[in-house]
């Protein structure tokens, strides 16, 4: 460290940063008019810079030229360092740092083994450049890894592997970077800051130099704080450093380390502390800036907050204060139900404060999906708040286009895939063209309703042409291309480059409009530029995870054009903020602070023996934030009872505060804005619904399978018949009873037509359906013994039938005949003419046939409706009156799978034919040809349908009466 007299000066956290930092080198240099501008001022980041340079704008009454303003990069960021630093021969002096990107395959191909996936590798790889990166941040030298005892009995066997594993990369690690004539960017950064304090230190630059609002403790930017602190015109200026006033010398000292080398690191001032002690400066040589500059909150706020954050050893001392020394004067929390509940009240915060004349807002949380919630929330009052820590490129439609091309291709076209992609917002053009591409995907969805068809464009091709849908050919160009781009394996740079081509062919230049089009053509175009990627091969499986991993680790941060008064932050970009309102969100335990996050190369002993900072070095980097936003003028603090999941826990730092003043101050008027929102008054449940159309507008078609849902929902009729409302099946869906109901009816209805039910012949047919490759090998595997031991059955009954005489004469047979002024209508499963001449009438179920006593009380009339068609002539070709009226079921009985009921056996074919038209006509008198109004549920007990619950309400009235 350079001698002299160091200039250390700390601002306090009840006053705001920028502000007080301006105004006090207005009042040193501002008399001069150039004086500020043969200035520098060094930042943490370059949000630091954007709110210095709106500070000065704010303090000055007239043109002001600025002071050169440098973001030195943040670790924490990774942020790149600032340009302004670098000696005129950098070029020469250090070599450019590999991109990270590059960086990342580069790692994954010496990581990646026998067994490893390439998804699995390039996470252990971003894993390992963290680890890489914060020995380079602290420069531990590689040798130090070799002191290490590799079989040291007391680290677990997983321990020493992976320091094993990672001494071998380390070593070769340097021999990569020089073949490929880079550095990393962290070793780049150490280099750049050293020759800097070197310069320096040897030859001061001219003009004032200030290193305001660095908080890092690392030995490089150490370096360079410490030869500003001692150049003749510099300076250092911490923010919220603790003072003697404040912490008690005690207190300080305990922060570590302690003889056993054991630190306080949760503790916010534990890295002030260590960068003052790699400044070389004491505590007691800090003075507070005086500059003046606006106070934030009262002085006597801030030794409050002080004290709440103590050391767990000190907290004993809260008793004894005195009740200004525990005030936390306009901090108000609010505890809300849900993370839904504690986001509409952050919203509402934040529109009050836009309706209050120059008052700003924030609200800083490391929640983002909170955050998110809360712009959602604010985009519906037209207000679009700056989110400056942005949305991960897989959130914004660029990054979801290429998502959905992946997923698509590695999935051979499955319907959710497809109609994902098809329907994206990209795709499909812009004004009426888009409205076209909407109706023909419409078109598409609804064929894809049901299983699964089978994979690729083959498999499609054949579906559609079944279900006779011509939009398919509209679309159907498109995912050829795509089909044919990928082929698993793919390299990494022939998945990016068959990701270009698909994302160019569906949405042209679109896909890279925007900042997020750019950012995504940006990692496109490093993919395909990086030689690594040549040598990443990548099944199918794979190219999803993989684009996701990318696309999550760049996030797009908006261009301005916000809120210019409503604001949202993340804890980075937060720090040396100030506004009237900060709103602190997302005060629960795992959330803020966040977990720690083991470092799976390093033991934390052995991260502790390197010197490394520990696992919650970082937590007390968030209690530091935390204690800092405590200075705002105004603070409102939230934090949910319960998270998507389950209950949560609140903050360690709430709880501190609460503990300390024995609860905190809540704000029970926005609690109450909050539920009056939510709350819609006194709910008056549903009616039972009885709609009555006219008889003009009454159907006089129905088929012999809905009259028992007339008799027994007529709701569900109506609105099935009258509304024309259906069901739509899922897409994807699995195979459902109905599904293969009707696969079965399909194999018996060609048996007949084709094989003439030759006995011979069925087996082989129903051997064909299973072994369809639209069905699922879990299915076919439990379907097939059930389903060829009830065609065994069929076989059985058809030879017996044949020799009875018994002739089949048609399947699947469609008629209709007017009875009670009502067109009825169905198609019979089987038509059989017996030896007495008559006709038998043969219903197939896979389940169970209806019970007796549903028939006897004029339900599961469906056999007896059919009759009476077939009696009527209705059917063409079928001259003969219905001797016969079976059910052949194909589900299992007692030991067997198959059975054959006769629902008129007890009263005679005739009979069962009048009593079949009896309770026709009856239903067709009250609710076809007449007035009844079609009554919800009338009865339930053969009502099993549930498709029109939702819409008659059930819920609200059902029980009630």
């Amino acid at each position: 460290m350079p001698e002299g007299s160091p200039s250390v000066f700390t601002i306090p956290a009840h006053r705001s940063f920028a502000d007080s930092l301006v105004a006090g080198l207005m009042r040193q240099h501002g008399r001069e008019p150039l004086a500020l501008a043969r200035g520098r001022i060094l930042l943490p980041n370059n949000r630091a810079v954007r709110t210095l340079t709106e500070s000065f704008v704010r303090a000055s009454a007239c043109g002001l030229v600025l002071p050169r303003l440098i973001a030195i990069g943040d670790p924490d960021l990774d942020d790149r360092i600032g340009g302004a630093l670098d000696p005129a021969d950098a070029g020469e002096l250090v070599a450019p740092a590999i991109e990270p990107l590059a960086r990342q395959l580069a790692l994954a191909a010496l990581v990646r083994g026998e067994t490893e996936g390439a998804a699995e590798a390039l996470r252990i790889a971003a894993d390992l450049a963290r680890t890489l990166d914060a020995l380079t941040i602290e420069e531990v030298p590689a040798t130090r890894l070799k002191d290490i005892a590799v079989d040291d009995p007391e680290l677990a066997r997983h321990w020493q592997v992976s320091l094993e594993r990672l001494r071998s990369i380390i070593e070769r690690w340097p021999a990569e970077l020089k073949r490929r004539g880079g550095v990393d960017l962290a070793e780049r950064r150490n280099l750049l800051l050293r020759a800097t304090a070197k310069r320096w230190r040897d030859q001061p630059p001219p003009g004032f130099t200030i290193a305001a609002g660095i908080t890092t403790a690392a030995p490089a930017v150490a370096a360079v704080l410490g030869t500003v602190a001692r150049m003749p015109e510099g300076a250092v200026v911490l923010p919220g450093l603790a003072l003697a006033g404040t912490m008690p010398d005690e207190e300080w000292d305990a922060l570590g380390p302690d003889d056993n080398g054991r630190c306080e690191e949760s503790h916010p001032q534990f890295h002030l502390k260590m960068l003052l002690d790699r400044l070389g400066v004491a505590r007691g040589e800090v003075e507070t800036w005086r500059g003046g500059g606006r106070a934030a909150s009262p002085a006597v706020r801030g030794r409050a907050v002080a004290h709440a954050m103590t050391a767990a050893d000190f907290s004993d001392k809260w008793s004894r204060l005195p009740p200004p020394e525990r005030r936390l004067t306009n901090i108000r929390a609010i505890e809300l139900a849900d993370s839904a509940a504690e986001a509409t009240a952050i919203a509402l915060a934040l529109r009050e404060s836009v309706e209050t004349e120059g008052q700003n807002a924030a609200l800083v949380t490391p929640d983002r999906m909170l955050a998110l919630r809360v712009s959602a929330l604010l985009a519906r009052w037209g207000i679009e708040a700056d989110d400056s820590a942005g949305r991960d490129l897989s959130q914004w439609p660029a990054g979801t286009l290429l998502l959905a091309i992946a997923t698509a291709a590695a999935e051979d076209f499955a319907p959710v895939a497809l109609l994902a992609l098809l329907k994206h917002p990209l795709v499909g053009g812009e004004g009426e063209g888009r409205l076209r591409w909407l109706d023909h995907i419409r078109a598409i969805d609804l064929a894809l309703r049901g299983p699964r068809p089978s994979a690729g464009i083959a498999g499609l091709d054949r579906h559609f042409a079944e279900k006779g849908e011509k939009a398919w050919q509209t679309a159907r160009p498109l995912l050829q291309a795509i089909e044919e781009r990928f082929h698993a394996p793919l390299s990494l740079d022939r998945l990016a480059d068959a990701l270009r081509e698909s994302a160019q062919a569906l949405c042209g230049d679109r896909a890279w409009s925007g900042p997020d089009g750019r950012m995504a053509g940006e990692l496109i175009a490093e993919l395909e530029a990086a030689n690594d990627a040549q040598n990443l091969v990548l099944d199918a499986d794979e190219w999803v995870p993989i684009l996701r991993q990318m696309l999550d680790a760049r996030p797009v941060r908006p261009p301005y054009g916000g809120h210019p008064r409503i604001f949202i932050w993340g804890l980075l970009e937060a720090r040396l903020q100030k506004a009237d309102l900060l709103i602190l969100g997302g005060l629960n335990e795992g959330v803020w602070p966040t977990l720690a996050s083991p470092d799976p190369w390093l033991a934390p002993r052995i991260r502790a023996d390197l010197g490394l900072p520990g696992l919650d070095y970082r937590t007390g980097l968030a209690a530091h934030d935390f204690a800092s936003a405590l200075g705002a003028p105004r603070v409102l603090l939230t934090r949910a009872r319960r998270d998507a999941k389950s209950p949560t826990v609140a903050s360690r730092f709430w709880l501190r505060l609460e503990a300390m003043t024995g609860g905190l101050a809540r704000n029970h008027r926005l609690e109450r804005l909050v539920q009056a929102l939510d709350d819609s008054g006194p709910a008056k449940p549903a009616e039972r619904p009885m709609p009555s159309p006219p008889p003009e507008q009454r159907p006089r078609k129905i088929s012999v399978t809905s009259v028992d849902r007339l008799k027994a929902d007529p709701f569900a009729f109506y609105a099935q018949a009258v509304l024309n409302l259906r069901r739509l099946d899922p897409v994807d869906a699995d195979h459902s009873a109905a599904w293969k109901g009707t696969a079965v009816h399909e194999v018996l209805e060609h048996w007949l037509a084709e094989d003439e039910c030759d006995p011979q012949r069925l087996l082989s047919r129903a051997e064909a359906l299973l072994a369809a490759e639209t069905i699922h090998p879990m299915l076919r595997a439990l379907w097939q013994p059930r389903l060829m031991e009830a065609i065994r059955w069929v076989e059985a009954q058809e030879i017996a039938n044949r020799t009875e005489g018994r002739r089949p004469l048609a399947a699947e047979k469609r008629g209709e005949a007017e009875i009670g002024g009502v067109l009825l209508h169905g198609k019979a499963d089987r038509i059989d003419r017996l030896q007495t001449g008559g006709v038998a009438i043969i219903d197939y179920k896979t389940g169970k046939a209806p019970a007796q006593k549903a028939v006897e009380a004029g339900f599961a009339l469906q056999l007896g409706l059919l009759g009476l068609i077939a009696e009527a002539g209705g059917f063409e070709g079928i001259v003969g009156a219905p001797q016969a009226h079976e059910y052949w079921s194909l589900t299992k009985y007692r030991d067997q799978f198959g059975r054959k009921t006769c629902p008129d056996k007890d009263m005679g074919p005739e009979a069962f034919l009048a009593h079949a038209r009896g309770h026709f006509l009856e239903a067709a008198a009250k609710w076809l040809t007449g007035s009844q109004p079609f009554t919800a549920k009338l009865n339930p007990a053969y009502a099993p349908w549930g498709d029109y619950d939702q819409l008659m309400r059930l819920e609200e009235w059902y029980g009630r009466r």
